[in-house]
């Protein structure tokens, strides 16, 4: 069995990433912004990536304060030209990416229904039902999420070719396994990452790239905590719902999706773990309903 090295116990984990080139997409939101920061107190210098230039500044800001490496970029997940413009800043000021997060991603609005289910009569009302549904709604979320995820890995990817040690990870959801009402978009969106996920780890195993993915399951973040609580604090029906099927009864914390991340690009934890979509949620993805 591998040792660990000596510094490694004071590390998150056990995870040593020092040396290694981090990329995370997506990263000045919550989760993501979480795993970058995760990422560099492990040893990584990371490139934070994010369309809010704002947002990943300020992360970055705060990963640097905290005495580790990182650099904010602007970038455009579904413009190749603005992945390879960044993909050269970081070249030149980080090194090659041994490390690609795909963080990037979301819902929208116009790609979801506003009740669960299709009643008589929907079609008339003053309700956006199935029938409704935004083609470019849905076409935005699709892209978001699944050709968010193809371009950077198109892009960063070909550092890692020839290089023992890298890996690409995956942001998936606990939709992929079984699809929440409203989000059909969505749902089906993350549905594809994980097949992608598998179509990559396959495709890429000959040359020492591993990939994986994690779905988190129900967390707090700006995108979705309208939808949770209503303005009062209070939380709202679809919530009450939530918690009732996670059988741990509560949303999940942020950090409680570290230790997946780190153990998923710890190559001497996971060397053999390939094409894997591991679910971090509480039991929702596990709970029947009785």
């Amino acid at each position: 069995m591998a040792e660990l090295k000596e510094n490694s116990m004071s590390l998150p984990f056990g995870t040593d990433l020092t040396g290694k080139v981090a990329v995370v997409t997506g990263a000045g939101g919550v989760l993501c912004g979480m795993f970058a920061a995760t990422l560099a107190e492990a040893g990584a210098k990371v490139a934070v990536l994010d369309l809010n230039e704002e947002a990943a500044k300020k992360v970055a800001d705060g990963i640097t304060a905290a005495g580790h490496t990182a650099r904010a970029y602007k970038t455009n997940v579904l413009e190749k030209a603005s992945l390879e413009e960044t993909h050269e800043r970081v070249l030149s000021e980080l090194g090659p990416c041994d490390i690609l997060v795909n963080g990037a991603g979301g819902n929208n609005p116009r790609a979801q229904t506003q009740k669960e289910y299709f009643e008589i009569g929907d079609i008339e009302a003053d309700t956006v039902s199935f029938f409704d549904l935004d083609q470019s709604g849905v076409q935005f979320v699709f892209n978001l999420n699944f050709i968010g995820t193809l371009l950077p890995t198109q892009v960063f990817a070909k550092d890692m070719i020839g290089r023992e040690g890298c890996n690409i990870l995956n942001v998936s959801s606990m939709n992929a396994f079984t699809p929440l009402t409203k989000i059909p978009a969505y749902s089906g969106a993350k549905a594809a990452v994980s097949n992608f996920t598998q179509w990559l780890a396959v495709h890429f195993s000959r040359v020492g790239i591993r990939v994986n993915a994690i779905a988190p399951g129900f967390f707090v973040t700006n995108q979705n905590r309208a939808l949770l609580f209503n303005e009062d604090g209070t939380p709202t029906a679809r919530t009450q719902k939530i918690l009732a099927a996670t059988p741990m009864g509560r949303f999940g914390e942020a950090s409680e999706l570290n230790g997946t991340l780190l153990y998923l690009l710890n190559n001497e934890a996971s060397g053999f773990v390939n094409g894997v979509v591991i679910p971090v949620d509480g039991g929702f993805s596990a709970y029947s309903g009785v």
